[in-house]
């Protein structure tokens, strides 16, 4: 049985844990806490180290989910669950254009830590304001090669989607060796 380590990261609130709770196959192991700071309240609750889910993919396959802390102030624990990941997912709240330039400085920072694939999950998009994630791609500088990906967090298939484009990723990149 092989198992990767998949990090998925991305601006505060950005749905980082609801993506994780919403595919796990065990409770969710969270480091949530209350937010401290009013300027932050636009929800009850952060992550301040790290949250971890799991999902068996088949019998020969399972991906550990370690969720990074959004807040600027928990940033060093992003190296820290850096360390071994075989690839990650940037998820953007895509209704919240103010996030989108700390959503390019996380995705700079992640490709400065390992050289792995990765793609970017377009947060939220059930609803009649989000960006289309080719509109994403151009405004954080995505690559061509990299996909932007449609995503609602807390939809279990809509996720499975983003870790399946994650996958294909990191198969292609174990075929060119």
């Amino acid at each position: 049985m092989q198992t990767l380590k998949i990090v998925v990261t991305g601006p505060f609130a950005s749905g980082k844990t609801e993506l994780i709770q919403s595919v796990s196959e065990i409770d969710v192991v969270s480091t949530e806490r209350k937010i401290s700071q009013e300027a932050e309240r636009i929800k009850q609750q952060t992550t301040v180290a790290m949250d971890f889910g799991r999902i068996t993919i088949d019998d020969e396959l399972i991906l550990y989910l370690f969720g990074t802390p959004g807040q600027r102030r928990f940033d060093f624990m992003w190296e820290i669950l850096s360390e071994g990941m075989l690839g990650f997912v940037v998820l953007v709240d895509s209704t919240r254009p103010e996030t989108f330039r700390e959503a390019r400085r996380i995705l700079d920072t992640f490709r400065s830590y390992s050289p792995v694939p990765y793609i970017v999950a377009a947060n939220k998009q059930d609803l009649p304001d989000a960006w289309p994630p080719e509109d994403l791609r151009i405004v954080l500088h995505v690559e061509p090669g990299v996909k932007v990906v449609p995503c609602v967090a807390t939809n279990r298939e809509s996720v499975k989607e983003v870790l399946l484009e994650l996958l294909y990723s990191i198969l292609e990149l174990v075929d060119e060796e």
